[in-house]
Order: structure tokens, then C-alpha cells, then sequence
């Protein structure tokens, strides 16, 4: 186990470094403007208070990362896009791949198993369960045995072997069975599940890595002296991570268009050749990437501090424990210097700074539980609102390609939110710190479900066929007789959970790489993750009430769900909010006891 012994300068500390003589002073008399910030680069405390803050440049190995990422998403949404009518629909009339014929095409919907609305909902429900549960497992692999690199390498052959049976299973000859094509498609998503999951645990804290910067000044062109910010580094790193996403699932779009022209086998193969990207990509910067090696979890450890903490803390009495959990001095009794060399507990092998690490991370946890209704609301775009599409004038237009508009909504907005809000908001001395983002991402999803909600309603009443049921409205011959309301009207709840996505997800991100000791990172970003997971259980939970007759109401309810989730979220971390700055300083100095958890930085490998 490793010896967790501080060595360096505690911030609680009134020390400091000077750059002349490189020696610690005592500066209880000094002035506080000449205090320099701890872990920077000659910076000054009132350096650091006056002047503007800027991001740095990302190192070219962040931008391969952010292509193994798009490279991988498009081939997840390139499937999971046209799950809805592979599963719902049947086999379009005289098709045997799934394909519309030409005749029929601007109104007409590709299908294959024809399993009904409630089967479709229930096993995409399950598909995303299972990809965002999976990650645990993966953070774990990747924390103790084979590191972030090896863990990606190893599950993108898994995963591959997933879309391969995929594709196997959409074949003219498998659908001739639609039952025995629909257990193809349940094992295949257990495959892909399991090669995704672990990826997505892997290469979101991989980017993160990839800058190493120090707090700096620099002078710009413009003889503006501004400060290079790690923290504000770190959220455009996830802002464009989360970009490469988005572009990812733009890149889906051809799913929609080749599931309708030329059948589900075609479109699953497609997505397939693009995934052998993942692995060649990782290959061709292996040499060039920051890595960090497994040295062991501190899982144990952490738990050990918990316990230690909140021993005796727990009372019968539910407002008693919860005022001895909040209380300021809860992680006292897990801090060895509390304790004599002669009573300290044998298994106390840690440092006082890991204690405040592990209350940071339980804090960043507790704020990622309120993330299940966040992504409940978001999974009626994931699906449902193809089918409120399908009920609607589709003028040549697919009605899962509608989706679609979500990561291009994304797309377009960050490079706006990166340059020009959130530097126009910092301009003008508002932090607009992350408990605040995701406050507004609840409030904007929640507004999408409104819009959602007052859509449907209008379908219902627009619709031929008064029975509440419009995606399945058709004619003798069994073609649709949609509502007379262009498709493109749904744009909106997919804008506006976007935007959403872009408070709330991306600072999600940000949040677990920021706050996660350096060894816990994959953990603790696949515990922020595995909350789509609970939403997934809690959707499941709800199936009956996905049918279409009750959209109305489904949308509506997750819509209240999200601003009082929103509100009390606020609430609960108004406090945290304020400790912003002060988390962000644990654990960032070159402290001897995790000497061997750093990442490997042989500068003459970097880019």
C-alpha cells in the first residue's frame, strides 16, 4: 500500500516559494499580493485576481483522443440512431432488408422485426442500461491492471466483434426470422455494450491527461498580459471532447438513408468499418500520448477514510446523522494528524491531503446523483421522438434522421459558448462556475420536454386517425397517413436539450476529471456515467407509461421532474459552489507520496 506522506507545501500552510532564491519562507508578514499561487509559474496572488483569464492551447495528443472519440460515437449512434424502426416497425411492404421502396419513399418508414413501440422502448431502454454500466468495470481494469491505453486497445476488439454479429444478424436471411434476428440484436448489444463501456470510462480522463500546463502568465500580441488558466483549460478540453462526440453522431446521420434505401445490413456495416479507426488511431500516438500506469486503486483506502469519518456519526434520529454528515468537521477523525504516532490506526497509511481528496471526490458524487432525471428527459430524444416524428408529414425526410439535429444543434453552439459566452461572461466578473452550468442545463432540458409535450398534443389532434396512436395511422394498402405538420417542427426539444447537454453533460465531464484523486479517475468519471444507467433501470421502471397514447403526459412530467431536480440541486451545492476555487487546488502540487501515481511525461515523446 502505498505511503501517502505529504512532503510538499499545504496550501493551509503561509508559505510560499520564491523565484529568485527557490527556498520556502515564512510570509506571515509578507504582503498577500506577493504570495505566489501554489503549482503555478510565477504567478502572484494579485495577479491572479486581476487579470483575464484565458484558456491555453491543447497539445496535439488531446486532438487524436477527441478523434478516437468521434471515430467511436459515430459508430454507436450509427446503430443505436436506427434502433427505434428496426425494432417498432415491420418489414416495409415487399421489402426483405428493411428498405423502402422508391415509390414510397417520402413518406415511407424502414423497419424489420416489427415489434411494437413497447419492444423497441424496452430494449434500447436496456442497450443504454448496459453501456453506461459497463464503464465501471472498465474505470476499475483500467485504475489497477492495464491502465487507460491498454484497457481502449484491448475492449475495441471486444466491441468489434459486436457490430460484426450485428451486421450478421440484418442479413435479408436473418430477418426472414425476425424472433431469432431479435435475439442476434439482444447478444450483440451485450457484446458492443461491454467494448464501449469500457472505452467511454477510458478516454474521457485519457484527454483530460493530455495537458499538462502550469498557471502562467503570458503576453499577448496585443501587449495584453493574461493568465493561462489549467481550470479553464480543462473545460474547452471537454467542450471540444464532447464536440467530437456530437460530430460523431452528425456522422450517423447516413444510417437513417441507408437503413431506408438500402436495408439495416448495409447500415449497420457502415458504422462498422468506421470503429477499425478507433484502434489504428490509438495505435499510430501511442508513443506520444501522456499516460498514466496503473499503480493500484485507492479505492480501499478511500473507503477506509469514510469509515473513519463518519464513525459514530450515524444516529437513529434522521436529522441528527444528517447534521453530524454536513458538519464542518466530519472528516476529522480520518485526518492523521489527529492522532498521536502511538493511537494512530495501523491501516492509516494516508496523509491529511488525501482525506481532503476523498471529500472533494464524495462531494463531486453526490453531485452527479441528481443526473438520472437529467437523463431521463434527455432519453425521450434517444427514441420516442422518432416515433412522434414518424407521425408527422415527412416530405422524403427519414424520421429518425430528425435526431440528428441534436449533436448538430451541439455542434454549432460550442465553438459560440467557447469564444465568445463564457469569455463575455468571465469579462464581465461572472463565474459562471460548474454547479451554476448544470443548474441551467436541468432548467433547458426541462423547458425541451415542454415543447415536446405541447407538440404531441397538436399531433393527436392533426392526425387521420383519432386514436392517439398517429405513428401508426395508414392507409388500406398499409401505408402512413401522417398529421399534417412538417417534421421539422420537432427540431426544437432536440436544440434545446443540446443546449442542456452543453450546461449540464459536458460540466459533468469536467467536474469528474477535476475533482477525482489522479489513480480514481476512470472510476469516478464511470460513476458520473453510470447515472444514465439508473435513468435507464428508472425508464425501464416506467415502460408502460412510453406508449405513444401517453406521450403527452410522459413529457410533461419529466419536464416538472427536471426544474425541481434543477431547484433543489442548486439549493443542496449553493454552498459547494462557493468552494470552487479552494477544490481545485487539492491535490495539485508535485507531492512525494504520490510520486509514482504520475503520469509518465517523457517530454521528448510529446507532441
Amino acid at each position: 500500500m502505498t505511503d501517502h506522506t505529504d512532503k510538499s507545501v499545504p496550501l493551509a500552510l503561509a508559505h510560499v516559494t520564491t523565484l529568485d532564491e527557490k527556498k520556502v519562507v515564512e510570509t506571515e508578514s509578507a504582503h498577500t499580493d506577493d504570495v505566489y499561487m501554489p503549482n503555478s509559474e510565477g504567478v502572484t496572488q494579485h495577479e491572479f485576481d486581476t487579470l483575464r483569464h484565458v484558456a491555453d492551447r491543447l497539445p496535439l495528443t488531446a486532438w487524436l483522443v477527441a478523434f478516437v472519440e468521434f471515430a467511436e460515437r459515430w459508430t454507436y449512434y450509427g446503430t443505436t440512431n436506427i434502433y427505434s424502426n428496426y425494432i417498432r416497425a415491420p418489414l416495409p411492404p415487399g421489402s426483405v432488408t428493411g428498405a423502402v421502396d422508391w415509390a414510397h419513399r417520402a413518406d415511407g418508414v424502414a423497419g424489420a422485426l416489427g415489434k411494437g413501440q413497447i419492444t423497441s422502448f424496452s430494449i434500447r431502454t436496456f442497450n443504454t442500461f448496459w453501456v453506461y454500466c459497463t464503464p465501471l468495470l472498465g474505470g476499475i481494469l483500467a485504475d489497477t491492471v492495464f491502465g487507460r491505453y491498454n484497457t481502449i486497445m484491448i475492449f475495441s476488439v471486444v466491441c468489434l466483434a459486436g457490430h460484426l454479429i450485428l451486421v450478421g444478424t440484418a442479413t435479408p436471411q436473418s430477418l426472414a426470422n425476425p424472433t431469432g434476428a431479435m435475439y442476434g440484436l439482444i447478444f450483440s448489444i451485450l457484446i458492443m455494450g461491454l467494448g464501449a463501456g469500457a472505452i467511454k470510462a477510458n478516454v474521457s480522463p485519457l484527454i483530460g491527461e493530455q495537458y499538462k500546463g502550469k498557471l502562467r502568465k503570458e503576453t499577448l500580441p496585443s501587449g495584453e498580459v493574461v493568465i493561462k488558466s489549467p481550470a479553464l483549460t480543462v473545460q474547452s478540453t471537454y467542450m471540444w471532447f464532447y464536440a467530437a462526440i456530437n460530430f460523431g453522431s452528425i456522422g450517423a446521420i447516413s444510417a437513417s438513408f441507408l437503413a431506408r434505401d438500402n436495408g439495416y445490413w448495409v447500415a449497420f456495416l457502415v458504422p462498422t468499418c468506421i470503429f477499425t479507426l478507433v484502434p489504428i488511431v490509438m495505435a499510430f500516438g501511442r508513443k506520444y500520448y501522456v499516460l498514466t500506469p496503473p499503480r493500484g486503486s485507492v479505492i480501499l483506502d478511500t473507503v477506509r477514510v469514510v469509515r473513519y469519518a463518519s464513525k459514530g456519526k450515524w444516529s437513529l434520529n434522521p436529522a441528527a446523522t444528517y447534521r453530524r454528515l454536513k458538519a464542518p468537521d466530519f472528516w476529522n477523525s480520518a485526518m492523521p494528524s489527529n492522532y498521536t504516532p502511538e493511537n494512530r490506526p495501523k491501516k492509516m497509511l494516508w496523509d491529511d491531503d488525501f482525506v481532503a481528496e476523498v471529500s472533494r471526490t464524495v462531494k463531486a458524487c453526490l453531485v452527479f446523483l441528481y443526473f438520472p432525471v437529467f437523463w431521463l428527459a434527455y432519453s425521450q430524444i434517444d427514441g420516442n421522438l422518432a416515433t412522434v416524428a414518424a407521425g408527422m408529414k415527412l416530405n422524403g425526410t427519414p424520421n429518425d434522421l430528425i435526431q440528428n439535429l441534436n449533436p448538430i444543434s451541439i455542434v454549432v453552439i460550442i465553438p459560440i459558448f467557447d469564444y465568445f459566452l463564457y469569455p463575455w461572461l468571465r469579462k464581465l466578473g461572472i463565474k459562471f462556475t460548474p454547479i451554476k452550468r448544470i443548474f441551467v442545463g436541468f432548467l433547458f432540458v426541462g423547458l425541451a420536454m415542454v415543447y415536446a409535450a405541447v407538440l404531441q398534443h397538436y399531433i393527436y389532434e392533426m392526425s387521420p386517425c383519432h386514436d392517439y396512436l398517429p405513428s401508426e395511422c395508414v392507409d388500406a394498402a398499409e401505408y402512413p397517413l401522417p398529421a399534417n405538420i412538417n417534421v421539422w417542427v420537432v427540431a426544437g426539444p432536440y436544440i434545446l436539450v443540446g443546449i442542456g447537454e452543453i450546461f449540464a453533460s459536458i460540466t459533468s465531464l469536467e467536474y469528474a476529471f477535476t475533482k477525482a484523486p489522479v489513480r480514481m479517475k476512470s472510476v469516478v468519471v464511470a460513476f458520473s456515467q453510470f447515472q444514465v444507467a439508473i435513468s435507464s433501470a428508472l425508464n425501464f421502471a416506467l415502460t408502460p407509461l412510453n406508449a405513444e397514447n401517453l406521450f403527452v403526459w410522459l413529457f410533461g412530467s419529466f419536464a416538472i421532474a427536471a426544474w425541481i431536480a434543477g431547484f433543489i440541486f442548486f439549493w443542496s451545492f449553493y454552498e459547494l459552489d462557493k468552494a470552487e476555487g479552494q477544490l481545485n487546488q487539492i491535490g495539485v502540487g508535485e507531492r512525494a507520496g504520490y510520486a509514482d501515481e504520475q503520469p509518465e511525461t517523457n517530454t521528448e515523446k510529446r507532441v
